[in-house]
């Protein structure tokens, strides 16, 4: 099958042809494990993390991606779940150890024996994949594959961070970034929240454009104050900067999420500009989010068909993949960005 890998850590800036094209056997599925053809797979900036080394393989080289859609077309001898040509799909969450408080708690995302698809195990950008069953998720058929994919991680993380923004209906909710993640919790907040303000704050001014398209009350750049003070707010971005000026934004009692598992940013002293009296005072809560749970996911599978979510998407073939993160890294495309393999 062919398959695009990450083989060593290097700098995007530096090598745009991050990931090499190779050729290798399908793999079989074990037990529980059923073999998926793939059709589409996310492209996450978690991935971009994988490659610059914030977020390292567990081995090399190894298969990155973790928002894929397909079809089961093998399952080993003890897997039950699904039938051969069922559509499913496979997030951020390949296996957890099922034991320990955080697993038997429904906070798996926490397991330290938590594993990563196409981080500690290959993932999507490839044909094929295999994944225990339990780690598969049914696709609601009023998504196309390339509609789905993004809500396997990007709509997923993001349902996350609303459940724990805490966000009440009439409340004020700021979404710092507005990429593949922040377009689609838009279009799930409007629904959950429908007599709230919602402020997008993004440097893109195709970003801006398309806030206001999808709902947003006010768009602007990132270090602009907002009209009224947030009583959430969710940071997607992979920058330090956003995180300073959302904190400044927050009313009383206001809640910061923030969706990164690593910051880009190298400026160690970074946060070293936050003043306890502007950004922290009034009892002002920062939450930060950890991976996702299969609840995460199954759930907002099923919210985003009632809800009918549509994302923006830019498709690109398989063996494009360095140009998709490269496109990504820069920014100036909204909305997501998908893979196809055929």
């Amino acid at each position: 099958m062919k398959a695009m890998a990450i083989e060593k850590i290097s700098d995007l800036s530096k090598d745009k042809e991050a990931l090499k094209a190779v050729d290798i056997p399908v793999p079989e599925p074990s037990e529980n494990q059923v073999l998926i053809h793939i059709s589409a797979c996310g492209v996450c900036r978690t991935d971009i993390d994988e490659i610059e080394g914030r977020t390292p393989p567990l081995k090399f080289p190894v298969i990155p991606g973790h928002q894929v859609i397909g079809r089961v077309e093998k399952s080993g001898k003890s897997a039950r779940i699904f039938r051969e040509g069922d559509r499913v799909g496979v997030g951020w969450i390949f296996r957890t150890c099922g034991r320990c408080k955080y697993c038997l708690g429904g906070n798996e995302n926490l397991c330290e024996s938590f594993m990563a698809t196409g981080r500690d195990a290959d993932g999507g950008y490839a044909e094929y994949m295999v994944v225990d069953e339990n780690f598969a998720y049914p696709v609601p058929g009023v998504f196309s594959d390339t509609e789905a994919a993004p809500l396997l991680c990007a709509g997923a993380i993001g349902w996350r961070c609303l459940r724990l923004s805490g966000m009440k209906n009439g409340e004020i909710l700021g979404l710092y970034g507005f990429g593949a993640s922040g377009h689609i919790i838009i279009q799930a907040a409007k629904y959950l929240y429908p007599d709230s303000e919602i402020y997008v704050f993004t440097r893109s001014q195709e970003e801006q454009k398309l806030a206001i398209r999808l709902g947003a009350s006010w768009a602007g750049n990132i270090p602009d104050r907002s009209p009224q003070p947030l009583d959430a707010a969710i940071d997607t971005t992979p920058a330090w900067f956003p995180v300073i000026c959302a904190l400044k934004n927050l009313g009383r009692a206001g809640r910061l999420i923030i969706n990164a598992i690593r910051k880009e940013s190298k400026d160690k002293n970074a946060l070293y500009g936050i003043e306890y009296e502007s950004h922290l005072w009034l009892e002002k809560e920062i939450k930060t989010v950890a991976n996702v749970s299969r609840r995460d996911i199954s759930e907002f599978l099923q919210t985003a068909a009632k809800i009918l979510i549509k994302p923006e998407v830019t498709i690109y073939h398989l063996h494009e993949a360095s140009k998709a993160l490269w496109d990504l890294k820069q920014g100036g495309l909204p909305g997501a960005k998908v893979l196809v393999m055929r």
